[in-house]
This record gives C-alpha cells, structure tokens and sequence, in this order.
C-alpha cells in the first residue's frame, strides 16, 4: 500500500494547481479568485522544490506557463473555460510523451529482473490511452458542459488514474509473480518472496 501512495503522491503534485481552481469553482468563487488561487499555487509548488535545491520538472514549468497564460485569459474575459481546457493541453502532451515504447521500464522493481518489461510496454499504452481519453473529455465537459466541469474533474481523471494504477500494480505483480515461481521451480529451487512493481 505505501508504493501506490508513493507513486500517487506526484500526481497529486502535479495536479494540485489544477484541483484547487475545481474546488473553487465548484463553490462558486468568483473566477478571477479562483485562478489567482490556482496560479498561487503553483508558483508556491516551483518554489518550493526550488527551495528543496531540485530540479522543476518540465511538465510543473509547463503546467505553471499555461496557469499564468490561461489564467490572465481567464481573468481578462471574466470566462473561466480558457483556464478549464488548460488540463486538456497537459493530459495531451503527457498521452504523447507515455507512447514512448519502454517508458514505465524504470518503474520495475529490481527483483522482478526482466520478467516485467514486456508487461510495463504494454500498460505504458494503456496508460497513454488514458491520458487522450481524459483531455478529449477535459474538453468536452470544459467546453460544452461548464458548470459541470467540477464534478467531472472530481469523478474521473484522478479516480480513474488511481483505478488503474490499482489494477495495473496488482496484474503486474500477480504475473511477475507467478512467472518467477514457474521460472525457479523449473531450476528446482524454492520460490522466493517477490516484490514485482
């Protein structure tokens, strides 16, 4: 339980600009508070990680850049779609970046040894269909059903990103799992306890 909290807990991060602005939109604030309080937030993100002495992630900066972009428009315009269709241009740029072959390779447990890859190459499409799946409904809901945009954003992409986190880390660890069972009572040893993902 506490590597799929560990492996939430940056998603969570990133999005975090994005599910303050939904909040408050779904409480009625007006729109320029909203965004003022969304931007806030992300530039106190980068400074904090800058504080820490880390590297900012390109997708944070990325995320921050349309926040001010999307935001001023927002504000300007009194309309708070420009800042709602923002998620749409990340979750995109994420789904292309997870069509990378190979991309979730680096989270396989060292334990697991090779008996993960080609389990992770294919969840790495999965998860891109995902992402695409989500900006294109992103869009939708931001576009076309405004005022229900915040209970969008609170019913699917994060619990459907944790559903399938969930169901990803127990197929690959059932799989792993039985493949090195299999795999050490054909050399005739004792299965070992494994940690897959």
């Amino acid at each position: 339980m506490s590597g799929l909290i560990q492996a939430i807990r940056p998603l969570a991060w990133d999005f975090l600009p994005t599910i303050v602005f939904a909040a408050l939109m779904a409480l009625h604030v007006d729109v320029r508070i909203a965004t003022a309080a969304a931007v806030g937030v992300g530039l106190a993100e980068v400074l904090i990680v800058k504080a820490l002495r880390q590297q900012v992630p390109l997708l944070q900066w990325a995320g921050l850049g349309l926040a001010l972009v999307f935001g001023t428009i927002s504000i300007v315009t009194k309309d708070p779609r420009f800042v709602m269709v923002k998620p749409t241009l990340i979750y995109f740029a994420i789904a292309a970046v997870m069509l990378k072959r190979g991309w979730m390779l680096r989270y396989v447990a060292s334990d697991a040894g090779h008996h993960a890859d080609d389990l992770m190459i294919r969840w790495g499409y999965v998860w891109a269909g995902l992402m695409a799946v989500t900006a294109v409904a992103n869009l939708v809901f931001a576009l076309w059903f405004t005022p229900q945009w915040p209970a969008f954003l609170a019913i699917f992409p994060l619990p459907s990103k944790l559903a399938l986190f969930a169901l990803q880390y127990a197929s690959v660890r059932y799989i792993v799992t039985r493949r090195i069972t299999a795999e050490m009572r054909a050399r005739g040893q004792a299965p070992a306890q494994v940690q897959a993902a």
